[in-house]
């Protein structure tokens, strides 16, 4: 099976950090989120393919582990890695390095499901998902 993985560079804001210049909680869920369309724009699952076959992709699960403090100035890596499952979900585990000593800062995991546009939660891969997963061959 193949790995699926992109990559982004971050440039810490002021806006992002708080009075110590360590970067805010709040900013990671919005890094996965860059992490997340980069790896959309790559690979053709962006937020735009998935609403014009018909669904949403809505995270259930978003987590993060704080490693090192990120600051202000600093421009990390942020690693998006898609982990294939059978289910009708899009899991991606994430990794952010310091561009400089490739040091682990922080790591996470996000979970989307798939709903169509009434709001009902799909039990089985959209048949646009299906074939995404399969033209990438990481159907487990």
């Amino acid at each position: 099976m193949k790995k699926l993985f992109a990559t982004k560079q971050l440039n810490i804001r002021f806006s992002e950090v708080d009075s110590m210049s360590v970067v805010w909680h709040g900013s990671y869920p919005l890094y996965f989120e860059d992490a997340r369309e980069e790896f959309g724009k790559k690979y053709g699952l962006e937020y735009l393919t998935i609403f014009n076959n018909g669904c949403f992709a809505p995270l259930v699960e978003l987590n993060f582990r704080y490693r090192r403090p990120i600051r202000y100035g600093m421009s990390p890596i942020i690693e998006i890695e898609y982990t294939p499952t059978e289910a009708a979900k899009i899991i991606f585990d994430y990794t952010i390095r310091d561009s400089l000593s490739g040091e682990i800062m922080a790591t996470g995991r996000s979970i989307q499901v798939f709903m169509d546009h009434n709001y009902n939660l799909l039990w089985d891969n959209p048949p646009f998902y299906q074939e995404w997963k399969k033209h990438w061959q990481v159907i487990p």
